[in-house]
């Protein structure tokens, strides 16, 4: 029999999970186990979900009940590093088969973008809540949705931008919302690396371990090509949304944070791939500028250039009347008028507090520090910037609509095409 799942089962799992997720009562903050401990499935494990699984599963109280990914390789690994922090869950290829689990109580979300809207909705609807990795959603259309399903739902769902739970970033951000920048005009932030070339693709048998009708899920069925799994379908639009929705929502976010913004009135974005000839659909390098009438944005992105600006490869600045604000990785400084360090505060990475709170959510029912709502805000950015983009042009952006005004390209490019029997319904 084909290992891909047909319509028909698809059909027959999504009605299990509206029935299970009745029969959950949905209202409910946490499951039914012991002195609170929360029951949490890790979806996606081959690359990022491994840093869930080792945030979560070394939290207290926290069960790692399922694991579920699509390759059996890196299923098998997985389960096996859970086990040796004292877990023993269940290995599943197909993460709808724990949805019906009503003994679980959250789910975080590790898979490549195309799934994570998808996945988080009929999450929410089956009455678990949701961590999901950046960004979130593979394009604008889904962003709504997800945001929709949340609130129907009563769910929990925390976007994985960690430095919203960063004391000392916050301890900064809260520091530029006191006015010691006094006006904040202007923010920068960027992005750099040293990424390689990613060849040319050919069509080769499956791998084995892989269910590639299961991988690409709700995305249009594409021919298997031995350089996209597992990471390298971030720079394909079918699948991913560049270093825009891959680092520039991280400090795009603490940006559109810092400066109180929602949404821009215009957006623009120019770039290319300058640096190899190859199978890469996105830029390499671009720059991305947002005027939110007051106050204005960018982001510049040089996934091939390792030098970035401060001496840093990523970075956030943020301009006002009183001085300026870097914010980095290990550290915020503040320039006094004449460009003099004023203060710097060092920080140390702490992205486990980031997990701590939707856990600590989750138990109390309380608002987490990214919930996505907000996350979905700041990824907006992010598609409006690739829609940009890939339409060549400025756009023009109703932020009480949430439209795009009068440009027929870019409303093409608002939503996507989902395969037959997969689209996601709030």
């Amino acid at each position: 029999m084909n290992n891909q799942i047909s319509r028909r089962s698809f059909v027959q799992t999504t009605a299990l999970v509206g029935a299970g997720a009745m029969l959950s009562g949905v209202s409910r903050t946490y499951g039914q186990s012991a002195a609170n401990k929360v029951r949490l499935a890790v979806i996606g494990v081959n690359s990022r979900g491994m840093t869930h699984l080792s945030m979560f599963g070394g939290l207290p109280n926290v069960e790692i009940a399922y694991i579920c990914d699509v390759d059996s390789q890196a299923l098998s690994k997985a389960v096996d590093a859970a086990k040796k922090k004292g877990h023993n869950p269940k290995g599943v290829a197909d993460f709808r088969q724990m949805l019906e689990d009503k003994s679980v109580d959250a789910v975080s979300i590790a898979t490549p973008n195309h799934w994570h809207a998808p996945a988080a909705i009929l999450a929410c609807s089956a009455g678990k809540h949701v961590y999901v990795e950046k960004p979130g959603s593979h394009d604008p259309n889904e962003a709504e949705m997800l945001v929709a399903a949340a609130k129907k739902h009563n769910r929990i769902v925390q976007l994985g931008t960690q430095r919203r739970s960063v004391p000392w970033i916050r301890e900064a951000i809260e520091k530029i919302h006191s006015g010691v920048l006094g006006k904040v005009h202007f923010g920068r932030c960027w992005y750099n690396n040293t990424r390689g070339s990613i060849g040319t693709g050919h069509a080769t048998p499956v791998p084995a371990a892989l269910d590639f009708g299961l991988w690409q899920g709700p995305a249009p069925e594409r021919p298997y090509v031995n350089n996209l799994v597992p990471y390298n379908w971030h720079w394909r639009w079918h699948w991913g949304n560049g270093e825009v929705g891959n680092n520039g929502i991280h400090c795009l976010d603490v940006i559109r944070w810092g400066l109180q913004v929602d949404y821009p009135k215009r957006i623009s974005c120019t770039g290319g791939r300058y640096h190899f000839q190859d199978d890469q659909e996105t830029p390499d390098t671009c720059i991305a500028a947002y005027d939110f009438g007051d106050k204005g944005a960018t982001f510049e992105s040089h996934s091939c250039d390792p030098h970035g600006f401060e001496n840093e490869t990523f970075g956030m600045m943020f301009y006002g009347e009183k001085g300026t604000m870097f914010i980095g990785g290990d550290r915020y400084k503040i320039y006094d008028p004449n460009n003099k360090v004023a203060l710097e505060v060092p920080g140390p990475k702490m992205d486990k507090l980031h997990f701590q709170n939707f856990i600590d959510c989750v138990r109390s029912g309380k608002k987490p520090n990214a919930p996505i709502e907000e996350g979905q805000k700041s990824t907006m950015l992010c598609h409006l910037a690739n829609i940009a983009y890939r339409t060549g042009h400025t756009l023009n952006f109703d932020a009480t609509t949430r439209k795009v005004v009068g440009d027929p390209e870019a409303d093409a490019l608002w939503k996507r095409e989902y395969r037959a029997g997969w689209e996601p319904k709030v």
